[in-house]
C-alpha cells in the first residue's frame, strides 16, 4: 500500500486508501480500475479511449496523454478522434477483436467521451454500434458531458433521451466518488446487456474534485435473466445482417434494456432513503441533482430523522433509463403523491407515470408541473439548493404542516430589488493577452463576419461579428440566406480545430453552392477552448491551401505574424502568397471582390501555448519588451482599439487616465505598438537589480482557533490561478486527514472572466454537492473585488455567518481597453458592498497584487496572500503545515507562494507590516530658477485646498513646456475663474476652478514634436526604465513623424540613442512654438490645438459670467468645463476626438443658454 508521501501518484495507483481526485481524472482512474478488476479476474482484456474534447469534458485527452506511460502498461490505449462520430465508430471497432482473427485480447472495453453536441452528431454510430452490440469481455461506456447550465457552451443540454434514442441505458453519477463506482458498473452492465451504456456526467460532477476512498470492488452480481423464455445472452454480430435488419430490434429496444434494469437491481444501484415505514410523499432525484435536493431538505429542516417523522419517502436513481420497475413500484407503495425533481423536460417523471399507470391504487405523479397544473420544478438552466428549495418548500410546508418545515431559508425571503450604486462594470470574458483572435477577427469597413465555435466565438460579446451555428456548420448558413439578401458578401470565422473536425465539409458545401464567401482559417496550431491541445488529424497550412484547391477555392491567401516561418520552397497551393499580418485588411479587401469562395488562412500561435511552450524552453522567448511613456501618452485607446490586448491596462494619474503595459500578463505580441502615438518605447532588459527582500516574516503564531468544518466561496479572474488555489486546499485537506469536496464553475469564465470555486471541508466526508448554497459560505475569499461583488457571490455570503478577505487590487475589464469611458468602481465602495453583506468586523482587506509585485517581482503569488490572511484569521479547518506540503507538491513557484501565504498570515497579525519599501535615501530633484519662479506664482495667487494642489503641479510644468509667460497666462485665467466662481457660489465654486484649471492646463500643453521630446528626455523615464528592466537595458523609441506620413510611409520606425541629439534640438526649439518661425506650427493640427484653446477661454468666460442666472448653473458649468478630457490622442485619433468634442460641447452650451433666469436674458 502507498502512503501520503505520493498523493499525486496514489490518485491513479493507490489500490485502498484516501485520494484527491477530480472528475475528469476519475475517468483515467476508472479505465485503470476496470483493467485491474479484470486482472483479478484472470481476464486478459485491454482498454480502447477515443473521443473530442469539449468542455466539460475537455480536459480528458490531456490527462490521458499526461498518463500515457501508466495506461499503456496496462494496455490501455488512447486515440483521440477528428471528430466524435469517427471517435464514436473507433470505439464500435473495439468490440469486434473477438469476431476478428488472431484477438491478442479476450476482450477489449471501450470508453467514448465528447460532450452534448457530439452526442447528438454521433447518433447514427451509437445506433449502429448498439444494434450489433459489445463484447462479452468488453463493453462499452459513452461518457457524455452534459452542461445545463449552458457555462461553456452555445446550448444549454441534457443528453439522457437522446441516449434513450440510440437504446442505451443512462447511468449519471452524483459525484466523483460515484464517477469511479457507477463506472465500473457501466462497464459491466454493457458487457451483461450488450448495449452501450450511457454515462451523463454533468458540469458541476466533472469539474469537481473530492477526497475519496478506495479499495477493490467486489465483482458484480449478475442476475438470473430470463428473456423469450431463455436465460439471457445477448446477441454479438460482427456486421448488420443486411437482408434482415429487423431481427435484432425486439432484443436491442427491449430486452437489452430490461437486461440493465435487472443488473441495477441485482446490484442495488437505485437505493430507497428516507422513511423506511409507512410514508405519504415520495422525492425522486438522480445523480448530482439527488445531492441537491438532501441539501435542499436539510435547509428546510428535515434531516434523515425528520424525514422517518413526517413521512417522506426518497428514491435515489442512478439508472434513469430505463425506469427500474419493479423499484419504481416498490418505491411508491402506500405514497399519495410523487415528485420527480430533474433538470430540463420531464424524463424520469414520464416512465414514472408509465410504470405506475396500470397499478390500482397509484399515487399521483408531480415534477413540471404541481398539484395545480402551475410550474413546479424549473425546466431551465441548470438545479441546485437553491432553485429546488424555493420549488419545494410550500408544497412541503402543506403538505407535512409549516411547523415541520423551517421557511426561514435566505432563498425563501422576497427578493427586493436591487440598487446598482457602482455602475455597469463587470468582469466578463476576454481574449488572452497577445491572443491572434484580437487581430485576426477584424474585418475591412462595410463587411460583416460571422461566428462559429472556438475563442472566438468572443467576437460576439464584443460586437466584432454576428451569430454561431454547431460545430462544422460554419459558413454554410450563408448559402441559405445569400440568395436573399442585398449583402454580396460575407466573412466566416473558422477555427483550425473546427476545420478539420468537420468545418472543411462547409467550404464544399459552398464551393458548391458557387457562394461569395470568405473562410478565414483561424490557424493556431492549438484548441485553446479546451486546455491548448493539438487539433486531431490536423495539418500544416501549406498543406491546407493544397486541400482548399483540390476543393475548387477561387483565391487562397495568407497572412502570418511572422512570415519567415514558413522558407522559400514551401509546398503551397499554386498562387498562394504569405504576407504579413499588418497587410490583413488590404488582403481581405482583395478576397472580398474576388467573386465565388476565398478562404485566408490566419497563421499565428496561441498566445497561451506560446507563452507555456517559452516556460518550458520549447519555442525562443524574445528578450524584447514595450513600455509606455505615461507622460506622453494620451489616454486615447487607440493602442487597445488596435491589439484589443487585456496587457494594455488604463491607468489613472494625476494627468488624467493613461495607459500601462501589465509586464506579468504579456505575451509579447506588439501589436500594441501599432497604436498612432508616440509614448511607446521597446526595451532590451539589462541586468536586472534584486528585487527588495519581503520584510522578516518572523515567527507566526497559530490562529486563536480554527473552525471543524468551513464552506469557503473563492471568486477571482479566470487565468489567474484561482482554481488552483481549490485544488491547493483540497489537497491539504487530504494531508490533514480532513473531507474535502470542491467545484470550479469556470466555462467560457477561464478566458479572464469572473471564476467561482466552492470547497467545502469538514471532518468527515458527507454526501452533499460541492456547490455553496445561499447564505451558507462561513468564508469568502475574493481575489478580485469586482467579480466579488457580484450579486450571485454575494447571495452566498451572510452578514451573521461569512467573513471575507478581500484583496483590494484594481484589474481592469476587457471593456476598458478599448473603451476610454469605462472605468472601475472605486475600490473603497466595492469592499463596503462586500462588508454590507457579510461580517464586517471580521472582514480583511488587502492589496495582494500590489504587494505581490512589489515583493516576489510579479502578480503570480497574490492568491495565496490571500490564503494566508484566511488562515490567520481563522477561516480555514486545515493546518498551515497541511498547506504549505500541499504548495509543494503543486511544484510551481514554490518558495515564493510559501513565502506570500506566510506574508498573508503575517498581514493579519500584525496589520501594521505593510511590508512597504523603505523610505527612499535619495532627496527630491532641486527645483531650477524657472521652476521656482513658477512656485511662487502659486503661493502668491491665493490659492488654496484641491486648486492650490493642481496649480502647484500644472503651472511649473507648463513653465518647463514653454515659458514662465505661458505659466502665468495660465495661471491668471485660472484664478480669475476662482474668483469669479467663489462670488457666486461660495467655497462649492471651487469645483469649476478646479475642473477649469485641469482642462485649460490639457489644452494649452499639447503634445507637439518639442513636448514628445522634452518628455522622452524626462530623467523619470530613464528611472523607471533601468528599475522596470535593469542597469544597461537598452531603449529604442517607437515613432511615426509627420514627414514619413507625408511620403506614405504607414509604419512606425524605431530609433535608438540616436534619436536622443535630435530629441534635443526639439527640446530647444520649443521656445519657437507659437512664433512665425514654428516649423511645425503651420500644420492643421497645430492650428486647431492654438484654436481650442481659445475658444475654451471664450466658453469659461462665458460661464463665469452666467453663473449666477438661476439655479443649478454651477453643476452644469462644471460638466461643460471639463469636456476637454474628451480630447486624446494624436493625428486622426485626435482630430476624431475634437469633432465630437465640439459636438458634445455645442449640446451642453445650447442647454445652459436655454436654461437662463429671465434676469439673465
Amino acid at each position: 500500500m502507498s502512503t501520503l508521501a505520493s498523493p499525486l501518484r496514489d490518485r491513479l495507483e493507490l489500490d485502498r486508501g484516501r485520494i484527491a481526485i477530480g472528475g475528469v481524472h476519475a475517468l483515467v482512474r476508472l479505465l485503470l480500475d476496470q483493467r485491474r478488476a479484470d486482472a483479478r479476474r484472470g481476464w486478459t482484456t485491454a482498454g480502447f479511449v477515443s473521443g473530442y474534447r469539449g468542455s466539460p469534458l475537455g480536459g480528458l485527452d490531456q490527462q490521458l496523454m499526461r498518463d500515457a506511460e501508466l495506461l499503456d502498461g496496462h494496455d490501455i490505449r488512447f486515440v483521440p478522434g477528428v471528430n466524435e462520430e469517427l471517435a464514436a465508430t473507433a470505439v464500435y471497432g473495439s468490440q469486434l477483436v473477438e469476431h476478428l482473427p488472431g484477438p491478442r485480447f479476450e476482450g477489449v472495453f471501450g470508453l467514448w467521451y465528447g460532450k452534448a453536441p457530439g452526442v447528438d452528431r454521433s447518433l447514427d454510430a451509437f445506433k449502429h454500434a448498439n444494434w450489433l452490440g459489445t463484447s462479452a469481455r468488453g463493453g462499452v461506456l459513452a461518457v457524455v458531458g452534459d452542461d445545463p447550465s449552458c457555462k461553456s457552451s452555445t446550448l444549454p443540454s441534457a443528453t439522457e433521451g437522446a441516449l434513450a434514442e440510440a437504446f442505451m441505458p443512462v447511468l449519471v453519477p452524483a459525484s466523483v466518488g460515484d464517477v469511479l463506482r457507477l463506472g465500473r458498473h457501466g462497464f459491466e452492465m454493457s458487457r451483461f446487456s450488450g448495449a452501450w451504456t450511457g454515462f451523463k456526467l454533468v458540469t458541476d460532477v466533472a469539474d469537481s474534485h473530492e477526497i475519496v476512498h478506495v479499495e477493490p470492488v467486489p465483482d458484480p452480481v449478475l442476475p438470473e435473466f430470463t428473456w423469450q423464455g431463455r436465460p439471457w445472452k445477448p446477441t454479438r454480430r460482427p456486421g448488420v445482417d443486411l437482408k434482415d435488419t429487423t431481427s435484432l430490434e425486439s432484443e436491442v429496444l427491449q430486452g437489452r434494456l430490461q437486461a440493465a434494469t435487472a443488473y441495477t437491481a441485482a446490484n442495488g444501484l437505485d437505493r430507497i432513503e428516507g422513511a423506511a415505514g409507512d410514508a405519504v410523499i415520495g422525492l425522486v432525484a438522480a445523480g448530482r441533482t439527488y445531492l441537491e435536493l438532501r441539501e435542499s431538505l436539510d435547509r428546510l429542516g428535515l434531516d434523515d430523522a425528520a424525514l422517518e417523522r413526517r413521512g417522506v419517502r426518497l428514491l435515489r436513481l442512478a439508472l434513469i433509463h430505463p425506469l427500474d420497475a419493479g423499484r419504481a413500484r416498490e418505491f411508491a407503495r402506500g405514497l399519495r403523491e410523487i415528485v420527480v425533481v430533474e433538470e430540463k423536460r420531464a424524463f424520469v417523471e414520464t416512465q414514472f407515470r408509465d410504470v405506475l399507470y396500470d397499478l390500482a391504487e397509484r399515487p399521483a405523479v408531480y415534477g413540471k408541473n404541481g398539484p395545480d397544473g402551475a410550474p413546479l420544478v424549473p425546466a431551465d438552466g441548470g438545479l441546485d439548493a437553491d432553485r429546488i428549495t424555493r420549488a419545494l418548500a410550500r408544497l412541503l410546508a402543506d403538505r407535512l404542516g409549516e411547523e415541520h418545515v423551517d421557511l426561514r431559508d435566505p432563498v425563501l425571503r422576497p427578493r427586493k430589488p436591487k440598487i446598482n450604486l457602482l455602475g455597469t462594470a463587470a468582469r466578463t470574458p476576454y481574449f488572452c493577452s497577445g491572443c491572434p483572435h484580437n487581430r485576426s477577427t477584424v474585418v475591412p469597413d462595410g463587411s460583416i463576419a460571422a461566428s462559429g465555435i472556438g475563442c472566438h466565438v468572443m467576437t460576439v460579446f464584443q460586437d466584432r461579428s454576428i451569430g454561431t451555428t454547431q460545430m462544422g456548420g460554419e459558413g454554410a448558413m450563408w448559402v441559405g440566406a445569400a440568395p436573399f439578401s442585398e449583402t454580396e458578401h460575407l466573412f466566416q470565422n473558422l477555427g483550425d480545430g473546427t476545420f478539420f473536425h468537420s468545418g472543411s465539409l462547409a467550404v464544399r458545401q459552398a464551393v458548391a453552392a458557387r457562394t461569395n464567401i470568405t473562410f478565414k482559417i483561424l490557424y493556431n496550431a492549438a484548441v485553446a477552448m479546451t486546455g491548448g491541445q493539438d487539433a486531431d488529424g490536423g495539418s500544416d497550412p501549406a498543406a491546407i491551401t493544397r486541400m482548399l484547391a483540390a476543393e475548387g477555392v477561387a483565391k487562397i491567401a495568407v497572412v502570418a505574424d511572422d512570415p519567415s516561418r514558413h522558407p522559400r520552397g514551401t509546398d503551397w497551393a499554386p498562387g498562394v502568397r504569405v504576407r504579413h499580418r499588418d497587410d490583413l485588411d488590404a488582403v481581405q479587401r482583395e478576397l472580398r471582390e474576388t467573386p465565388g469562395v476565398t478562404v485566408l488562412i490566419y497563421d499565428q500561435a496561441c498566445a497561451a501555448e506560446t507563452r507555456r511552450k517559452r516556460k518550458r524552453g520549447l519555442v525562443p522567448d524574445p528578450a524584447t519588451r514595450v513600455l509606455i511613456n505615461e507622460a506622453v501618452c494620451e489616454g486615447c485607446g487607440d493602442c487597445g482599439v488596435k491589439s484589443n490586448c487585456l496587457s494594455v491596462e488604463p491607468v489613472e494619474t494625476e494627468f488624467g487616465r493613461k495607459t500601462q503595459i501589465n509586464q506579468t500578463s504579456c505575451n509579447k505580441d506588439y501589436s500594441c505598438v501599432d497604436g498612432d502615438c508616440p509614448s511607446f518605447i521597446t526595451v532590451t532588459p539589462g541586468t536586472r537589480a534584486a528585487k527588495e527582500r519581503l520584510p522578516e516574516i518572523g515567527e507566526l503564531a497559530e490562529p486563536v482557533r480554527r473552525p471543524e468544518r468551513a464552506d469557503v466561496l473563492l471568486v477571482g479572474i479566470g487565468g489567474t490561478g484561482v482554481v488552483t488555489v481549490n485544488q491547493v486546499l483540497s489537497m491539504a485537506a487530504l494531508l490533514d486527514g480532513r473531507h474535502a469536496r470542491a467545484l470550479d464553475q469556470t466555462g467560457l469564465s477561464q478566458k479572464a472572466g469572473a471564476v467561482v470555486s466552492h470547497l467545502r471541508i469538514g471532518s468527515a466526508g458527507a454526501d452533499r454537492p460541492g456547490m455553496v448554497g445561499a447564505g451558507g459560505a462561513d468564508a469568502y475569499l475574493v481575489f478580485d473585488p469586482l467579480a466579488g461583488t457580484s450579486e450571485p457571490n454575494l447571495r452566498r455570503c451572510a452578514p451573521g455567518r461569512t467573513a471575507a478577505v478581500v484583496s483590494t487590487s484594481e484589474v481592469p475589464t476587457g471593456r476598458m481597453i478599448t473603451d476610454t469611458a469605462a472605468g472601475l468602481p472605486p475600490s473603497a465602495a466595492l469592499v463596503r458592498r462586500i462588508a454590507d453583506r457579510t461580517d464586517a468586523d471580521r472582514l480583511v482587506a488587502l492589496d495582494a497584487l500590489g504587494l505581490a509585485e512589489r515583493w516576489f517581482g510579479g502578480t503570480t503569488t497574490a492568491n495565496f496572500v490571500v490564503v494566508g490572511a484566511a488562515y490567520q484569521a481563522g477561516l480555514l479547518p486545515l493546518s498551515a503545515d497541511a498547506i504549505e506540503r500541499a504548495l509543494a507538491l503543486n511544484g510551481v513557484q514554490v518558495d515564493a507562494n510559501v513565502q506570500a501565504f506566510r506574508a498573508g498570515r503575517r498581514l493579519v497579525l500584525e496589520p501594521g507590516w505593510t511590508a512597504e519599501p523603505a523610505a527612499p535615501t535619495a532627496a527630491p530633484r532641486p527645483l531650477d530658477g524657472t521652476a521656482e519662479a513658477a512656485m511662487r506664482l502659486v503661493d502668491e495667487s491665493g490659492a488654496d485646498g484641491e486648486l492650490a494642489r493642481v496649480l502647484r503641479v500644472r503651472v511649473p510644468d507648463l513653465a518647463a513646456y514653454q515659458n514662465l509667460a505661458l505659466a502665468e497666462r495660465y495661471l491668471a485665467a485660472v484664478m480669475r475663474v476662482a474668483t469669479a466662481a467663489d462670488r457666486a457660489a461660495g467655497a462649492d465654486g471651487q469645483r469649476l476652478a478646479v475642473a477649469v484649471a485641469r482642462n485649460l492646463y490639457k489644452l494649452m500643453a499639447y503634445k507637439d514634436e518639442y513636448e514628445v521630446a522634452r518628455l522622452h528626455l524626462d530623467p523619470e523615464l530613464a528611472r523607471r526604465v533601468e528599475e522596470q528592466f535593469g542597469t544597461g537595458a537598452s531603449v529604442r523609441y517607437m515613432l511615426h513623424p509627420p514627414l514619413l506620413r507625408a511620403v506614405g510611409v504607414d509604419k512606425k520606425i524605431a530609433l535608438g540613442r540616436t534619436a536622443r541629439p535630435a530629441f534635443r534640438a526639439l527640446r530647444a526649439m520649443r521656445r519657437l512654438r507659437g512664433t512665425p518661425f514654428d516649423p511645425f506650427g503651420a500644420t492643421a493640427q497645430r492650428r486647431a490645438e492654438r484654436r481650442l484653446v481659445t475658444g475654451y477661454v471664450a466658453v469659461v468666460n462665458e460661464l463665469v459670467a452666467g453663473l449666477g442666472e438661476g439655479p443649478g448653473r454651477l453643476d452644469v458649468a462644471v460638466r461643460i468645463a471639463e469636456l476637454p478630457d474628451m480630447i486624446r490622442g494624436y493625428e486622426d485619433v485626435k482630430t476624431a476626438n475634437v469633432v465630437r468634442y465640439e459636438e458634445r460641447l455645442g449640446e451642453l452650451l445650447a442647454e445652459w443658454r436655454a436654461e437662463r433666469s429671465p434676469a439673465g436674458v
